[in-house]
């Protein structure tokens, strides 16, 4: 299982909060709004990121299966 996702843009590839931040500025609702955490200083928002994923099945759940994505979502992906 990965430690961290990453993030694959024109201008670079981002890792940790730094790729969940700005997954989160291109979501719709109140999400964009936690880019601003960008300015806290990395080691202190990817220590946090880190937090809050060994934390996040206890508080969100697990699933016992991935779901399938469609063909339009699974064109967003890399194929390894």
């Amino acid at each position: 299982m990965p430690d961290s996702i990453v993030l694959l843009e024109a201008s670079g590839y981002y890792t940790q909060s730094d790729a969940a931040l700005r997954i989160a500025r291109r979501l719709s609702g109140a999400w964009p709004l936690l880019y601003a955490l960008i300015v806290v200083p990395r080691p202190l928002r990817n220590h946090i990121y880190a937090w809050i994923a060994r934390h996040r099945y206890k508080w969100f759940g697990r699933t016992d299966a991935c779901r399938v994505p469609t063909p339009e979502l699974r064109e967003r992906f890399l194929e390894l």
